[in-house]
């Protein structure tokens, strides 16, 4: 396990490290490797309950380290890593079908693409099959326990179909905020910066998405962040929101596209101009 975690003190006293009951060799490793590279402590589970290695370790939650997956247990509730319909959506391009995000890009094999909000990363690993071998997919995460996770999962999730687990496998995760790593980058970086921020009135709300809304960087999007974007894109940035946001006029996106009947669409901004 690789790990490019930068400090982030505002998370490191909340959150601790463990196993599930009766580990292996190989899960203890993994979760010590975890608790280093996220720089919290590793707490061995000793067949205490979450609840009482939360209260006895004053933490809000832990990062788990089971036989068959990595989760994030916190307030009864479990965030882990899963493709969610990245695969189906794989099978409908193969089946010749419309993605509305891969259209909006205007996505094509060997494409450089930089997704600024990677969360649960179904959005990368589509554009990642798309891409293909020759492409590259980066995805930014600003929450250290979702790119630990997340990374992990890309790089070990036993996908079904070799496409899917392809994709995955392809895409470069970077715990860092999009801000700060679209501010280091040159002009024309990446061909598609991509954004799909939490939406500010979640569309419905559900065990998963509510423990990862809790774990995101709530902080929304601000207009010096697209025209950096723009500015490290030399074709497109696009952004995913609800039908009728008006996030699209506040960040300056003039162009929505999508599904006409799709309760989300795509705000597209394109380069035009040389950057000098």
């Amino acid at each position: 396990m690789t790990c490019n975690h930068r400090e982030t003190e505002e998370y490191n006293d909340s959150f601790a490290v463990t196993t599930s009951h009766r580990p292996t060799k190989a899960s203890l490793d993994l979760a010590r490797q975890f608790a280093c590279c996220l720089q919290v402590p590793f707490v061995e589970r000793n067949d205490q309950s979450l609840k009482a290695l939360a209260i006895n370790r004053k933490v809000k939650g832990f990062v788990v380290v089971g036989a068959r997956r990595v989760s994030y247990f916190s307030g009864g509730q479990e965030f882990f890593f899963h493709p969610g319909l990245a695969g189906l959506r794989i099978k409908e391009l193969k089946n010749g079908k419309t993605d509305q995000m891969i259209k909006c890009m205007s996505l094509g094999p060997g494409a450089h693409v930089l997704d600024c909000t990677l969360g649960l990363a179904a959005d990368s690993i589509v554009a990642s099959f798309v891409a293909g071998k020759k492409g590259r997919v980066t995805g930014l995460e600003d929450s250290p326990i979702i790119a630990a996770l997340v990374k992990h999962g890309l790089a070990t999730y036993p996908g079904p179909e070799e496409d899917l687990t392809g994709a995955m496998r392809r895409i470069e995760v970077i715990n860092i905020n999009h801000k700060e790593y679209l501010s280091g980058l040159i002009p024309r970086s990446y061909d598609i910066v991509y954004f799909d921020p939490m939406f500010r009135l979640p569309r419905r709300h559900s065990p998963a998405m509510d423990t990862l809304r809790a774990l995101a960087n709530p902080r929304p999007v601000d207009r010096e962040t697209i025209g950096l974007a723009l500015r490290a894109s030399a074709q497109r940035v696009v952004m995913k929101e609800r039908r009728g946001s008006t996030e699209f006029k506040r960040l300056g996106f003039d162009r929505i596209d999508g599904g006409r009947y799709a309760p989300v669409v795509y705000g597209i901004m394109e380069r035009k101009r040389p950057v000098r």
